[in-house]
């Protein structure tokens, strides 16, 4: 029986503009239809590859390779240049950088974001305790959002992003900022996402995160993927191209 996809992207290629002077090149393309210092960055060229349900893939690259790129591509915020991505669900960015209520406490940012995938307000409630125990962020959660850490903010969010245990969760570095216990609690919860039938792609600079977390990676080098297949192949190929 075969095991049916959640992701397919088909010869996906993706350039975005750079401009020197972002004033100037505003009011160029506005009012000339040129722009000043224009550069075409050719971020993904050709990539293709499937995931299946219950698969936990880990993309790996060099910085700037396309990798973050292409987790935004599949997230459907930054709009192919050509080719085709297809998936069973909408997928879910989790990202350190990931746009939560700065002036906003823990508990708010944790009742807007769940009401955002879904959840009913009796649901959030219902909830809201299991939700702050999983951040191991305790008082801070009556603080406002600005005055966390980096790793403070990916415990919140990751909590958030996974409280209605998506079926498709994209993951960009934002679990290597976390500490080791709550790197294990993480794993749990991805697993479990995994053991319903959900799918994980996860972009870590860890290799031997990604070597816990997956059995299957991608290269991204330069925009095109380089291989495809077991991570512990896959992370060895890539060992010996950066040397």
């Amino acid at each position: 029986m075969t095991t049916p996809l959640t992701i397919r992207v088909t010869d996906l290629h993706l350039d975005y503009e750079v401009f020197e002077d972002r004033r100037a090149a505003l009011r160029d393309r506005i009012v000339k239809r040129e722009g000043t210092g224009r550069s075409v960055v050719r971020a993904l060229r050709g990539v293709s590859f499937d995931v299946a349900e219950g698969e936990a893939v880990g993309v790996i690259g060099s910085n700037g390779s396309g990798k973050s790129t292409l987790l935004a591509a599949i997230a459907g915020l930054l709009p192919p240049t050509s080719g085709e991505i297809l998936v069973s669900d909408e997928p879910k960015l989790l990202g350190v950088g990931a746009t939560l209520l700065p002036t906003a406490d823990g508990y708010r940012n944790i009742r807007i974001g769940c009401l955002a995938l879904g959840m009913t307000g009796d649901e959030v409630e219902t909830r809201m305790g299991e939700i702050a125990e999983f951040t191991g962020l305790g008082e801070a959660l009556g603080r406002p959002l600005r005055t966390y850490s980096s790793g403070m903010r990916a415990r919140l969010h990751f909590a958030i992003a996974t409280a209605v245990q998506p079926r498709i969760l994209l993951i960009d570095e934002a679990l290597a900022v976390g500490d080791q216990a709550f790197r294990k609690k993480s794993k749990a919860r991805i697993d479990a996402l995994l053991g319903n039938a959900g799918t994980v792609m996860l972009v870590s600079h860890s290799l031997e995160q990604l070597e816990v977390q997956c059995e299957r990676a991608l290269w991204i080098e330069q925009g095109r993927l380089r291989a495809d297949g077991p991570v512990g192949r896959v992370i060895a190929r890539y060992e010996q191209y950066v040397g």
